[in-house]
């Protein structure tokens, strides 16, 4: 037992020598490995023991080293030194940790980059008595280091690192440049106190969810005086904090503004164009513009179009027509403003200058005061005062041979003043309003002018006892040309009624004058008692041949006759020959509808002279009512004829009883587009009993004075 015994208890310490032997090794083994050195400070009597390692890293041998701390001042790079000497002395003040990077400057003149840490030992009395620890090369990773933060300091992208705590720890050049500040400025301060409009902001917003989701991300936003500028910012987290790489965006996103800035100005002037051209009303086309500009480009505005019939430089020629608050409070305000102007305005006032000038005429700040001087005393200074314009331009619409209105814009407090591109958004709406505006007054002018010259030439028509004729003339609503579409009606001496109907081909001037000779042309010729419609076709046919004239016609000639024997039954009978136009239509007193086709229409006018005319009749009812009309009535672009035909008989079966009058309006109501696009001449006949006196809606009994009256 002792042998065993002795053999236990002996072996044991063995066992932990050997043991607490092999863990030394292994660490020597590690430390050397690693290329550490170790360091030992005693601070008590100044002496400072090195490792071979750490005598190796310093350039140093075992005899060129003097173990003091002046031998390791005197291999730290001068710009390191009073860093580190201010670490160790707070180790040694606080009996705490030593950390520090550092350069050595070896006795080539080369460098090294050392890591050191270390930890002060104190005695009893708590006082720093030795200072240990360990440093090893860190040449190659700060050389990466150097390598990326040259990179860094190179970039065209702005640099920003900070820690966990928000201080900022690198700043790159064109941080510097974006920023306005040196990165001495930056380092060491956190981010909010550098940049304090960043506080509250998208910036603070998008830095700190980045730092909460570990995220990357990206974004723009503008920061205010003193940079004034647009930042794309790319916020990246990382353990350490979050670096910020950022570019000034401030010329793109301006280069971007004024892109949408003209599209946006494209979009208003393709809106003003679109819907001013859509009327032909110049007072609905300036209601249009003011609901336009406003607010686009100001507050309120106020157009001013000048009489066609005045001089564009007379003050006397405007007129007020429209104005527009944004403000629905100021509305009236700015009407009744508007109103009372115009009576108002000395000669140096704004719209004044502006129709004299040609040019556009701006008040670009504190425009009320100065406004108001340019008016007359009364209420339009106090409407003024009310509406209190911060900026007012007023710019003339510019026609082809003058101003055709003046376009009032105003910019409240609010909104400030004018600025260059809204001036030229202003000056381009004027220019396109003017060029709208002038074509709706020359379509007006030429319009009147057209109408005015139709119209005398359709005569109004007889009102024989016991038969009401009712015509109908609706120019054309796309063109200010005349058309070739005619009526006529006359009685002939034996007190017969001819109906004419008629279309000229084309839509212009000369299709006019070609109407009136046509018309000219079947008049004479049917106003003579023997000749039926058909004769009175042939014979058109032969003049318009004889005088050489090139017209090209539609036309239906009916004659209302009766004989004695067709009286007393309460009867008329009516005899018509067709060249080629649309089928009468006649309304039975029971309200049933009938198309006078007659078979198949003849050869229009102006065709062949000799081409055979057919006459066709029929024998109606007192009560009936005959309708003629031109072939816009019932055909357009967007509907064929013999839908348009069947949609007529479907009207006239509806309007079946009504006055003629009522009638005839109702037709044109139901079977024309808002805007037609031909002109449209309609006659209808009413046959009143005549055994009885003319009704009063028939009008009085007016007939030639060689017609028999009735």
């Amino acid at each position: 037992m002792d042998d065993h015994g002795n053999g236990a208890s002996g072996g044991l310490p063995d066992l932990v020598g050997s043991s607490a032997a092999t863990a030394w090794e292994l660490l020597t083994l590690a430390i050397d490995a690693a290329g550490i050195g170790t360091f030992d400070w005693d601070l008590r009597i100044g002496t400072l023991s090195w490792d071979a390692r750490l005598i190796e890293l310093f350039g140093y041998d075992a005899t060129t080293f003097d173990r003091s701390i002046e031998a390791f001042n005197a291999r730290l790079h001068p710009d390191d030194l009073d860093r580190v000497g201010a670490l160790l002395n707070r180790a040694i003040e606080t009996v705490g940790e030593f950390s520090a990077e550092y350069r050595v400057v070896l006795p080539d003149g080369g460098q090294r980059w050392l890591a050191a840490r270390g930890r002060a030992l104190a005695d009893e009395s708590g006082t720093a008595v030795r200072l240990l620890g360990a440093a090893w090369d860190i040449s190659v990773r700060r050389q990466a280091q150097d390598r990326l933060a040259q990179l860094v300091e190179s970039m065209a992208v702005g640099f920003i690192a900070m820690d966990s705590d928000w201080v900022m720890t690198h700043v790159n050049a064109q941080a510097e440049r974006v920023t306005g500040m040196l990165r001495a400025q930056l380092l060491g301060r956190t981010l909010w106190e550098a940049f304090p409009a960043a506080v509250g902001s998208a910036f603070e917003v998008n830095y700190r969810r980045a730092a909460e989701t570990g995220q990357p991300v990206v974004f723009e936003a503008f920061y205010p005086e003193p940079l004034d500028v647009w930042i794309e910012v790319r916020a990246v987290p990382s353990p350490d904090g979050v670096a910020l790489y950022f570019l000034d965006i401030t010329t793109r996103r301006r280069d971007q503004e004024l892109s949408e800035r003209a599209a946006e100005r494209e979009r208003l002037l393709s809106r003003i164009t679109e819907e001013l051209s859509a009327t032909l009303d110049a007072e609905e086309a300036a209601r249009r513009l003011t609901r336009l500009v406003v607010p686009g480009i100001a507050d309120w505005c106020i157009v001013t179009l000048i009489h066609d019939e005045e001089a564009s430089g007379d003050r006397r020629a405007l007129r007020q027509v429209t104005s527009w608050h944004h403000d629905p409070r100021l509305r009236t305000a700015v009407d009744a403003y508007a109103q009372v102007r115009l009576g108002a305005l000395r000669d140096d006032s704004l719209v004044v200058r502006a129709m004299r000038t040609g040019q556009l005429q701006l008040l670009s700040r504190e425009a009320t005061a100065q406004a108001r001087e340019m008016v007359q005393p009364g209420p339009v200074r106090d409407l003024l005062l009310e509406l209190a314009p911060e900026s007012i331009a007023v710019l003339p619409l510019p026609g082809r041979t003058g101003p055709v209105g003046m376009l009032t814009l105003c910019s409240g407090p609010g909104r400030g003043e004018f600025t260059p591109a809204d001036l030229v958004t202003a000056r381009h709406v004027a220019a396109r309003a003017g060029v709208v505006l002038d074509n709706a007054r020359l379509y007006r002018q030429q319009r009147d002018l057209a109408e005015g010259f139709q119209r005398s030439l359709l005569t109004p028509p007889p009102e024989p006892d016991h038969v009401q004729i009712v015509v109908r003339y609706v120019p054309a609503g796309e063109a200010a040309e005349v058309g070739g579409d005619w009526y006529d009606a006359f009685l002939q001496p034996t007190g017969a009624t001819v109906l004419v109907i008629g279309d000229v081909v084309g839509h212009d001037a000369q299709a006019a004058a070609t109407m009136g000779q046509a018309r000219t042309i079947v008049r004479t010729l049917a106003a003579r008692d023997h000749d039926g419609p058909a004769a009175v076709l042939t014979e058109v046919g032969q003049v318009m041949q004889t005088l050489q004239s090139e017209i090209l016609a539609t036309a239906v000639v009916a004659r209302l006759e009766q004989t004695e024997q067709e009286r007393a039954a309460g009867l008329t009978r009516l005899r018509w020959s067709n060249a080629g136009h649309p089928p009468p239509m006649v309304i039975t007193p029971e309200g049933q509808v009938r198309v006078l086709d007659g078979g198949r229409p003849d050869l229009l006018l102006g065709v062949r002279p000799d081409a055979p005319r057919r006459e066709s009749e029929v024998t109606m009812p007192w009560g009936s009512v005959v309708l003629l009309y031109t072939d816009g009535l019932v055909e357009n672009r967007h509907e064929d004829i013999d839908h348009g035909l069947d949609r007529l008989q479907t009207v006239l079966r509806e309007l079946a009883g009504s006055g003629l009058d009522d009638l005839c309006d109702e037709v044109l109501a139901r079977m024309l587009p808002t805007n037609p696009g031909d002109d449209v001449a309609l006659i209808a006949v009413q046959l009143h009993p005549q055994d009885r006196p003319r009704p009063p809606q028939a009008g009085p009994n007016r007939v030639p004075p060689n017609v028999p009256a009735d």
